[in-house]
């Protein structure tokens, strides 16, 4: 539903009348309000695939691996998600044909996951998908996409999220 004004800039002006810090309130409920817009029309996107996008982002993350397969515990890490979040894609995918779980050959601990062939073409199909409206973000330009990444990365970094200048492990 489009609304004949913006909310967020009426909560900010009311904001301001009541307490300070009114740039971050208004930047901070932009932010929540785009990430659910942006979600919403990826997962939407997706959907024909019989993906979501947490689906797609660890078929993306397997396809990024030399091998086509990552630990478990790899995969929490990477897509930053708690172990069980973890495992609910992977069965969702695996239910679908999309990966398999194979043993680890050195850890028995560990278990690895595959992306399969199916798993692969879909990803593909699915990535044509999202870049074709640039991931929700086409009512930015190129440039604007970067300086927005890099405006978000100083957030992470201040919040701990990660550290400048680590190379990931290759796997």
């Amino acid at each position: 539903m489009t609304l004949p004004f913006d909310p967020i800039d009426e909560a900010a002006r009311q904001w301001a009348e009541r307490w300070d810090r009114v740039p971050a309130m208004h930047a901070v409920t932009s932010l929540m309000r785009v990430q659910q817009l942006v979600l919403a029309r990826l997962d939407g996107l997706l959907r024909p695939h019989g993906l979501t996008f947490a689906r797609y982002e660890a078929l993306v993350l397997l396809t990024f691996s030399r091998t086509g397969r990552l630990p478990m515990r790899v995969m929490g890490e990477r897509l930053q998600l708690h172990p069980t979040s973890v495992t609910n894609i992977v069965d969702r995918l695996q239910a679908d044909g999309l990966v398999r779980r194979i043993p680890h050959p050195t850890d028995r601990r560990a278990t690895l996951v595959e992306i399969t062939d199916t798993g692969s073409s879909l990803q593909e199909a699915a990535t044509k998908s999202v870049t074709a409206i640039d991931f929700g973000l086409n009512g930015l330009t190129p440039d604007e996409q970067m300086q927005l990444t890099a405006l978000l990365a100083r957030v992470r970094r201040a919040a701990g999220d990660f550290v400048e200048g680590e190379a990931p492990p290759r796997r």
